[in-house]
């Protein structure tokens, strides 16, 4: 019985001592700080960097008159640049999270912003049309292009496994802020100082963001030893993918094999078209068409990106929550419904109710659109999916690049904008019903590329 009683109590002692060595959770007390996750710092340094890399979007609308003026190019021709930065816009940005995966988020980011403020400072010496579309839009389209929503997709995807369509959202939702921030300086340097002192600060812009991004910004969890954030287990950092530009061409040419992709890319096509070559463009130099003070528009503008924000930061947690096809088919019927009403507000110089009821209605659904477009790229095509969400933001580009144009054409053709309001209304409901056609891929399913 001493033997028994000496092989319990060992047993007991190895169960005690296993228990022990085992971590118990605590629970913070008053003298114990909480840490934050690094993740949610590098969220924030991409969140700044995209505000200030956003100064440059802001300014296409606010030139197309002074341009027009100076050097007496149609606006077809200046849209024609506009329509060449939109474009190479979205269509660097896949191969612009390919890089990332070969040289690291801060290499591609900071050379990003380099080009973008030799771009927009090289304009200050134009004097023709062909260096318009060079300066403005091919390097400044280069530029951005770089460091589009896929950078936002590819921090999203490395630094976080929970919340990230509230992250998404955020980081979208940073563009807006730069605009908010930008649009009512520079509209108040074009009206009173012209139009080169305005290139000159986004240049500046650009440039100061490179200095915290080469500095605080970190390409992946492992480099600091932490875990993504909400991640059960360490993931390391993969190894640089050779073959960048191949591999982004191989991805899209896998996933053009399926019908989400033509669907998510058909939508997304039309959400550019009815916001950054509509609205971002063209609303400026409409309202001023009827009166309205090129401040106050842009002041407008800006007030579309405070709304634009909020709406942005919802569609995230509404996409934590709901099903994303839904989503997308109420943004995009609403946001139709607004445009069909746009042209009856233009139609005074002043600043009435229902103008300030279309700015708050419209700004909320401005890129709302983002979040559960990325989700149901996520939900498609697995790893893959930030270089296809750069082919869907490509074709979202294409189709601002081709509005920019004919609104152009449009207004020195039939001498307003009416007509573009009603067709971009039009095609927000065939967006809608395209949404709600997406098969939902069944849980646990990957896509092999």
């Amino acid at each position: 019985m001493k033997v028994a009683a000496g092989r319990k109590l060992c047993v007991v002692t190895q169960t005690s001592e296993a228990a022990a060595a085992v971590p118990q959770p605590t629970k913070p007390g008053r003298g114990r700080r909480v840490r934050v996750h690094r993740a949610w710092f590098v969220a924030a340094v991409t969140f700044v960097t995209i505000i200030g890399a956003a100064a440059f979007r802001s300014v296409p609308g606010l030139l197309i008159d002074p341009l027009h003026d100076e050097f007496d190019w149609s606006r077809g021709t200046i849209s024609a640049a506009v329509s060449v930065n939109l474009a190479l816009y979205g269509l660097t940005a896949p191969f612009a999270a390919a890089l990332m995966d070969r040289f690291g988020i801060r290499r591609v980011v900071a050379v990003a912003l380099t080009v973008i403020a030799l771009g927009s400072g090289l304009t200050v010496w134009m004097t023709a049309a062909w260096q318009l579309m060079l300066c403005w839009g091919l390097l400044v389209g280069l530029g951005s292009g770089s460091m589009a929503l896929a950078f936002a997709a590819t921090v999203t995807n490395r630094w976080f496994t929970e919340r990230r369509g509230l992250v998404t959202g955020i980081l979208t939702a940073a563009s807006a802020s730069g605009q908010l921030i930008f649009l009512p300086l520079l509209s108040w340097i074009v009206e009173r100082h012209d139009w080169r002192p305005a290139a000159v600060t986004v240049a500046l812009a650009a440039l100061a963001v490179v200095p915290f991004v080469w500095l605080l910004l970190r390409d992946h969890p492992a480099d600091v030893g932490l875990k993504p954030y909400g991640a059960t287990e360490f993931v390391p950092k993969p190894a640089p993918v050779p073959g960048a530009a191949r591999r982004a061409v191989t991805v899209l040419f896998s996933a053009a094999r399926t019908g989400p992709f033509w669907l998510l890319a058909g939508t997304f096509a039309i959400c550019g078209a009815s916001t950054n070559g509509l609205i971002q463009t063209h609303f400026v130099p409409a309202a001023h068409d009827h009166g309205m003070p090129l401040t106050t528009a842009a002041s407008l503008l800006a007030v579309i990106g405070v709304f634009d924000v909020v709406g942005t930061i919802a569609s995230g947690w509404f996409t934590d929550r709901f099903e994303a096809r839904r989503l997308l088919a109420v943004y995009y019927s609403l946001r139709g419904v607004s445009l069909l009403f746009l042209p009856l507000l233009l139609v005074t110089p002043s600043v009435q109710p229902p103008m300030i009821f279309f700015i708050v209605f419209y700004g909320l659904d401005w890129v709302a659109t983002v979040p559960p477009t990325l989700a149901l790229c996520r939900e498609q095509y697995g790893e893959d999916s930030a270089i296809v969400f750069g082919w869907v933001l490509a074709s979202h580009q294409v189709g601002a690049a081709l509005v920019a144009f004919l609104g152009g054409v449009a207004r020195d053709t039939f001498g307003s904008y009416d007509v573009v309001w009603y067709a971009s209304g039009a095609l927000c409901a065939v967006a809608a019903l395209m949404a709600l056609v997406i098969r939902r891929r069944p849980a646990g399913v990957a896509t092999a590329a």
